[in-house]
């Protein structure tokens, strides 16, 4: 029996419902088992059409805007949304739009918007695809594109746009021969020693997962860790650890790593990351701001507005509002101090940030600089293989964005800060 699709397409519009509608993250939703019933398969496939979706909802709402004369509901809406970009995708309309209908009628309170839902998408699946590539990139929301322009401007954060809709590849990171695993996985070996793959299938399935031969990381993720640099045997702290990605580069390198994160659920990957690896940290479940003693390098990776990483998650322009930034850059702040209170002197802190906006990167040093008469900042650190000189900011930190690497796929937005305390 040919595969309708319900089931995965059902799930998708479930969790559309749910980010567009309560402003719940997709990783909550995902934490919470939504899509545990679901095959392998159909779980990979609702998370991808729900995400094609976010990513292009601003195209749907225009395609379907001359169709419509007031919207419906949000769950027919969405059904709508969902169509449309499978349809300008490419998406067969037999299959699109039948299964589509079905799932609406099946709906007991919008089973008679199904004949809307059905002459909407055939007039989609004749006009669409076409006006579809004329469109424009979909635009962030005000409260987030406004601050972006600020800092960045207009220009930029168009091409941070385009970048955000392309989606993103996987990058690995490498246990040990980054060559080997390329060589493996068909993947490209970056600049700076990730490996990126265009088109992976089940990660679990792909060549060198079982034996640990790397784990999943995007390039920029990737660059922390090798800024600190640990030397053989060295204790490390790595402070908001999970979910370990920065860990396991760290033990990789012969670190003696603690990990410490306040998550309990976040932290048992990381023991499973480790075991899978066979690579070893001690893992602590606890609040970074309660740990006690002294370390010759920190990398403090602070909770933040993860605005960098919206071409993966592009949910959280929906889910979130910016209400929460001030309460973000607060505890960024306590959390740069308590790290440096546990710095030896003559040692280093990496700080890092996957966030776009300078107020929790940039401006957290400078601050930071002017609190602490013993810090200094160590640009020199950044001189690693293929980091673009013209990526560094005035202040001596590392400022990475979508945009950059457009002809390679782009990377997450991060910002990165070396810092040296005084002997």
């Amino acid at each position: 029996m040919a595969d309708t699709g319900i089931a995965a397409r059902r799930s998708a519009l479930y969790l559309l419902d749910q980010v567009l509608g309560e402003g719940r993250l997709m990783s909550e939703l995902q934490a919470t088992g939504a899509l545990d019933a679901l095959s392998p398969a159909d779980r990979a496939r609702a998370q991808r059409l729900a995400l094609d979706t976010l990513r292009g909802l601003e195209r749907a709402d225009r395609l379907l805007q001359k169709h419509l004369q007031k919207y419906p509901p949000l769950p027919v809406r969405n059904a709508l949304r969902l169509g449309t970009v499978e349809l300008c995708q490419g998406g067969a309309a037999h299959g699109v739009v039948g299964t589509l209908v079905e799932i609406v009628s099946r709906n007991r309170r919008h089973g008679r918007m199904k004949g809307l839902v059905n002459a909407v998408l055939r007039k989609v699946a004749a006009e669409g695809p076409d006006a579809w590539s004329a469109l424009r990139a979909p635009r962030l929301p005000k409260w987030l594109r406004g601050p972006l322009v600020e800092a960045w401007e207009a220009e930029a954060v168009a091409a941070m746009e385009a970048a955000h809709f392309a989606g993103a590849s996987l990058d690995l990171s490498a246990k040990t021969d980054a060559e080997a695993v390329a060589r493996a996985t068909n993947g490209t070996l970056l600049p700076t020693g990730s490996v990126r793959i265009a088109s992976p299938g089940q990660v679990s399935a792909m060549p060198g997962y079982k034996d640990g031969d790397w784990w999943v990381q995007d390039a920029a993720a990737a660059l922390p860790s090798r800024v600190l640099a640990p030397k053989e045997g060295e204790a490390v702290l790595d402070l908001c650890a999970a979910p370990g990605g920065k860990t396991l580069q760290l033990a990789a390198a012969g670190a003696v790593v603690t990990a410490v994160d306040d998550s309990a659920g976040r932290s048992a990957r990381i023991t499973e990351n480790l075991a899978r690896t066979g690579l070893r940290a001690e893992v602590v479940v606890r609040d970074a701001r309660k740990m006690a003693g002294q370390w010759t390098a920190i990398l403090l990776d602070a909770p933040c507005s993860a605005t960098g990483t919206i071409r993966r998650h592009p949910d959280l322009p929906f889910a979130k509002d910016g209400s929460d930034f001030a309460a973000l850059i607060a505890l960024q702040t306590e959390l740069i101090d308590h790290a440096w209170s546990l710095l030896a002197p003559g040692g280093r802190l990496v700080f890092c940030t996957c966030s776009l906006l300078p107020d929790e990167g940039e401006v957290q040093i400078e601050e930071a600089l002017a609190r602490h008469s013993d810090m200094r900042v160590d640009p020199a650190a950044l001189d690693l293989p293929g980091i673009d000189p013209a990526w560094r900011s005035a202040e001596g930190g590392l400022r990475l964005r979508p945009d950059y690497w457009a002809d390679r796929g782009g990377m997450d937005g991060f910002y990165i800060a070396c810092l040296r305390k005084s002997a």
